[in-house]
């Protein structure tokens, strides 16, 4: 691929001749305008989108957004590598926010004070991104981020919200602590990233799995074996955009109106036609976020 083509924005694809929801969006991460991302995305048939929260600041814009628009639904939290930050200090800057100096469990406390007071608002319908990340976090790091999940897990219980779990390498530490604190109702892995033998214990505790652009690589057949034993019922399509942009168009900005290309090439795996999969995927967002 041509470096300037990096920057091209991928072109329309057909549109989904049933209207289906992107479970998982950063809105705020993207280069167009809310109203532009959500009137292309609706000419391709991505009719709502779920903004998704990752540090306070985000989780207010995420609050304000849905509030603004029919079509977008909330969900707020501290994402799993913002809360060893917040405790932490993050001297690099890597986050938004820039460099900050250690707060200390304090300063967690607040945070999800705050994320526990924006969930009670009736537009925002998780909480989540949540969950652990052994990727990006370190050892030192891991006590801030599991007393963060622990405290986002009875947020989304006592408001009745979805829990949206973010799990890098975490697999077994994630579905520990939801047997130890007890799931929501509702519990989504975004961007499923574990095999089918993890689908089958999803499956059988009832959590929906929802599967991004990633499934597309061609070194994810792992992730396409999920999806082939994942029950249709608990299947969602995310685009996490502005990441995970589906192939061919791997490398450049993701964002909703590429769901079709997604849903397409998950028809493929689970032997569904595109309008099957399409309408059970409709149904199961609805339910998964109580919209």
């Amino acid at each position: 691929m041509a470096p300037q083509d990096k920057n091209t924005p991928p072109p329309l694809p057909e549109p989904l001749r049933v209207a289906v929801a992107d479970s998982h969006t950063h809105l705020d991460m993207q280069e167009s305008t809310v109203e532009e991302a959500l009137t292309k995305a609706a000419s391709v048939g991505v009719t709502t989108v779920v903004q998704v929260g990752c540090d306070l600041a985000g989780s207010r814009w995420a609050a304000e957004t849905a509030a603004a628009h029919d079509s977008v639904h909330a969900t707020v939290a501290l994402h799993p590598n913002e809360a060893p930050r917040i405790v932490l200090g993050d001297p690099d800057g890597w986050s938004r926010q820039g460099a900050r100096e250690p707060g200390g469990d304090s300063a967690l406390d607040a945070a999800l004070t705050e994320i526990d007071k924006l969930a009670a608002l009736p537009q925002v319908r998780g909480v989540g991104e949540t969950g652990l990340d052994y990727f990006r976090t370190g050892p030192d790091g891991m006590a801030a981020q599991e007393a963060s999940f622990r405290a986002h897990i009875e947020i989304a219980k006592r408001h009745g919200k979805a829990l949206v779990i973010h799990d890098r390498e975490a697999h077994d530490d994630v579905l520990r602590i939801l047997r130890e604190e007890g799931a929501p109702d509702r519990v989504v892995f975004h961007c499923y990233s574990g095999d089918a033998e993890m689908a089958k214990i999803c499956a059988a505790a009832g959590y929906f799995m929802s599967f991004a652009g990633n499934v597309t690589f061609k070194n994810a057949q792992p992730l396409r074996d999920a999806l082939a034993v994942a029950p249709p019922e608990l299947v969602l399509v995310e685009t996490d955009a502005p990441f995970l942009t589906p192939a061919p168009y791997r490398g450049r900005a993701n964002a909703p109106y590429l769901i079709p290309v997604t849903l397409r090439a998950m028809a493929e795996v689970t032997a569904m036609t595109e309008d099957a999969l399409a309408t059970a995927i409709a149904a199961n967002t609805t339910r998964a976020f109580g919209y």
